[in-house]
């Protein structure tokens, strides 16, 4: 258990994490306020996130194939308080989750978003401002 604590507390460290969205799943949550996720996310019990330099990894691992038009939706961190966890995935990649407050599914507020941006795909990797 440790090593989760450390992993928590290293959440603190970052000043934003990163949500992919697709064009349907942003346009939804600009209208209800709130980053609610997808089936993957609800099934999961948390909405996945990424730091920064894991954004560009997990695009092509689950990205490649989605014909949606996607998003790179900056987060500040810290507007997430204590329901962002940072969690072992695999022996050496720890990933940020948003659980919400008390561990129970919660939607991420719009006004935590400081910047959204349409991710462009060529020569076989994906492109915006933020991954320059």
């Amino acid at each position: 258990m440790a090593g989760q604590n450390e992993q928590a507390e290293s959440a603190a460290t970052e000043e934003f994490v990163y949500r992919i969205s697709t064009s349907k799943e942003w346009d939804e949550s600009q209208r209800i306020g709130h980053i609610y996720g997808g089936e993957l996310d609800k099934s999961s019990g948390f909405i996945h996130l990424s730091n920064l330099n894991q954004v560009q990894s997990t695009l092509q691992n689950f990205f490649l194939n989605i014909k949606d038009e996607l998003y790179l939706l900056q987060i500040e961190a810290r507007k997430l308080g204590d329901g962002l966890i940072y969690e072992l995935v695999d022996d050496s990649n720890s990933f940020p989750h948003f659980y919400g407050p008390s561990r129970s599914f919660s939607p991420i507020p719009m006004e935590a978003v400081t910047k959204a941006e349409k991710l462009t795909f060529s020569d076989g990797r994906f492109a915006c401002s933020s991954l320059e």
